[in-house]
């Protein structure tokens, strides 16, 4: 082990839990370490560092904006950890400061590493005159036009902020006789954060240094006696209320009162003006949290520079490969499926077989329906494409478009409009119940009778973040999955509860009596003398009910493994408790987003006895209770073992990118040692068992992954 992050010195020995919201910073701080990690090229850390950026302001836009509102209410009830809101708070707001100092730390190391390699981040004053001339052009004829300057005195009232904004406040003496004035800056989000300088060196300029540059240009005949830069996060969070009648003109209007969410967090450049600092708290501060900095101010923005043509500094480039078996029917999506069940595995595979499949059955005159959820679908889908081109083509197509997808409510307005021109059926679901579900159904008349084609996946059908979520998508034509998936539909359209579903597993109704069942099961192979057994991996494990099953598995000497890459409230190693549990979490060139479960039917290690499932759900009490989920066992052995013996197996061997979470909340990454194991490397050089076809054949049988348990 060589470096651990401490969990928070408050959280109590004695607490079978761990804080969510402490447990999420801990994840970010995996994040941030990476921006370290000599592995990594130099803009692929600066990548990560810009991540934890991001990061960190939907942390405050959601959770902390949350946290606030229940302390505003007077609610103090505690979370599974025993910590009221205003408790957890004050510990959030200790470990923010350390994240940030922290952020702007290696913002110094990585800007002196960038200019030893010709990529500079200048002040204004390392300008030469070549240099300011032209800089003074582009001020005056791009950058000046959209700037707004506003007055602070009692006939202009300071204005509103925008969330993310920066904005300047610059205090000026007109002339000799007058008082000096503020005058208020605020820097639009159209404009980017970073100006590029002429040149064959790399040189970018942040837009505030260049608008303080020409301060005097601004403020011509005017002394300008100083300026203060500061940034605002405001609460983003949308509150759906029950008694919403219609869905549509709610979410338009919350968007809207969302632009004007109350400031949550506020920072300040350190060393502003104390009248100054006085006056923006007063205006903006109420009871955010508010933290100076001698920094960067906006870590997030830093992910423009990542954008620089400089490919020697960022991984290599890889290109997905397309599923072979798909290639070997001439591109017949169908005609693959129907041969074999075929498990996907994003991003080494490409996500345009999805698109693929989607598209065939919009030009097949032999479909006759296509349904499918839609939670993100990106800006340029090419899923919603193929949805309208179906509907204009006459087919009978129906799109459950979640309007609750944070930050994407705006978005899925605009894809639900564009499919309802096209003549697509549009359905919103449950007003209370986010659908997180990721089906699409293609129903095919072929003789004289109809067969459904069913695509389930692990993530969203969006082909950005398809190509750097590690997902899997998992298409067949077994007709109890046809039936099941056409009752999840009719429940999300028609309120009515699925009966007698053959194969899958649906939240809220019995995802969570199938999971605890899955475990009473390994629970009672060891209390006949056999071996128990749990493999899984997900995104987050915070639902208190669950964590206690998991500890009763281990208590009655359930061996579990669980590779989670974000929160985990679950206390392993604890004697009498969890000492049979192992968690740790994974952070690399990929985000690992795949849920994958797997319990051992009497095997200590993953073997063909297996139960296997893939899931849209993580193991948390709104994806059991309060979302519609679904998973679907894998019986198809081949699907079944590239899942469980590559897939999930290769997960628990990694050591390259791995952290191990202690019994005191703190992470160790873990040591390579002589074997290390680089589990994303790993597939971008081997290609998966499922969808090759004849090509595997040829090419010899992929590598055997085997799982060691340590004593």
């Amino acid at each position: 082990m060589t470096r651990r992050h401490a969990a928070s010195s408050s959280t109590p020995v004695e607490s079978r839990y761990f804080n969510r919201e402490l447990s999420w910073l801990q994840f970010n701080r995996r994040v941030l370490e990476e921006a370290s990690n000599p592995r990594h090229p130099l803009l692929e850390r600066l990548r990560f560092l810009s991540i934890s950026g991001s990061n960190l302001d939907e942390f405050f836009m959601v959770r902390v904006a949350g946290l606030m509102g229940q302390v505003s209410r007077g609610v103090e009830e505690p979370s599974i950890d025993g910590l009221s809101p205003s408790a957890q708070l004050v510990q959030i707001e200790q470990s923010v400061d350390q994240l940030a100092f922290e952020q702007q730390r290696l913002w110094q190391d990585i800007r002196a590493e960038l200019a030893k390699h010709k990529i500079s981040v200048i002040d204004g004053p390392q300008l030469d005159e070549r240099q300011r001339e032209w800089l003074g052009r582009h001020f005056r004829e791009e950058i000046f036009p959209v700037l707004t300057l506003q007055a602070l005195d009692p006939a202009h009232p300071f204005p509103f902020v925008p969330n993310l904004t920066l904005s300047l406040i610059f205090e000026i003496k007109p002339n000799a006789r007058q008082d000096a004035i503020r005058e208020l800056v605020m820097l639009p989000t159209s404009l980017p954060r970073f100006v590029r300088l002429p040149g064959s060196h790399k040189a970018f300029i942040p837009i505030e240094t260049v608008v303080r540059h020409f301060a005097d240009e601004m403020f011509p005949d005017c002394k300008v006696l100083g300026s203060a830069l500061f940034r605002v996060i405001r609460d983003s969070d949308i509150e759906l209320e029950e008694e919403a009648e219609d869905l549509v003109l709610y979410f338009r209007s919350a968007i809207k009162q969302r632009r004007r969410g109350r400031v949550i967090r506020l920072r300040m450049e350190l060393g502003t003006d104390r009248e100054i600092e006085e006056l923006v708290r007063e205006e903006l501060g109420g009871e955010a949290h508010i933290a100076e900095t001698s920094g960067f101010l906006g870590i997030a923005d830093l992910s423009e520079l990542v954008e620089i043509d400089r490919p020697d500094l960022k991984f290599p480039i890889f290109t997905p490969r397309f599923p072979e078996r798909v290639v070997e029917h001439e591109g017949d999506c169908f005609a693959a499926i129907r041969q074999k069940d075929i498990v996907v595995h994003h991003p080494y595979e490409s996500f345009d077989v999805v698109v693929a499949f989607l598209n065939q059955a919009a030009a097949d005159p032999d479909v006759i329906a296509i349904k499918q959820t839609l939670y993100r679908a990106g800006k340029q889908s090419a899923i919603i494409r193929a949805l309208c081109d179906a509907a204009e083509a006459g087919k009978s197509v129906t799109a459950v478009v979640e309007l609750k997808a944070r930050f994407d409510e705006e978005q899925n307005l605009a894809w639900a409009a564009q499919l309802e021109r096209s003549g697509v059926q549009v359905v919103y679901g449950f007003v209370e119940w986010k659908i997180h579900a990721k089906i699409s159904t293609v129903v095919r008349r072929e003789g004289r009778k109809l067969v459904t084609y069913c695509h389930f996946g692990t993530g969203n059908y969006h082909p950005v973040t398809a190509r750097i979520y590690t997902d899997l998508s998992f298409f067949t034509a077994d007709p109890r999955a046809g039936h099941d998936a056409a009752q999840v539909f009719n429940y999300i359209t028609g309120y009515i509860e699925p009966k007698n579903l053959e194969m899958l597993a649906i939240s809220p109704l019995v995802l969570r009596k199938k999971l605890f069942k899955l475990i009473d099961h390994e629970i009672a192979n060891v209390s006949k003398g056999l071996p128990g057994a749990i493999w899984a991996k997900m995104n987050s494990l915070a639902d208190a009910a669950t964590i206690d099953k998991l500890y009763e598995a281990s208590t009655a000497g359930v061996s579990i493994d669980l590779v989670i890459r974000g929160v985990c409230c679950l206390r392993p190693g604890i004697a009498g408790l969890s000492e049979n549990i192992r968690v740790k979490s994974i952070v690399g060139r990929f985000l690992e987003h795949s849920r994958v479960w797997a319990f051992g039917n009497g095997a200590t290690l993953p073997n063909r006895d297996a139960t296997v499932y893939i899931a849209s759900a993580d193991w948390m009490s709104r994806n059991l209770d309060r979302r519609v989920e679904v998973a679907i066992p894998l019986e198809n052995r081949t699907v079944h073992d590239q899942v469980l013996d590559q897939v999930l197996v290769a997960n628990l061997l990694d050591t390259e990118q791995s952290w191990r979470l202690c019994p005191d909340g703190s992470y160790e990454r873990l040591d390579g040692g002589d074997e290390p194991f680089n589990l994303h490397r790993y597939f971008m050089t081997n290609p998966s068992l499922s969808g090759r076809g004849a090509a595997r054949r040829k090419r010899g049988a992929v590598p055997k992954l085997t799982l060691k348990r340590k004593t």
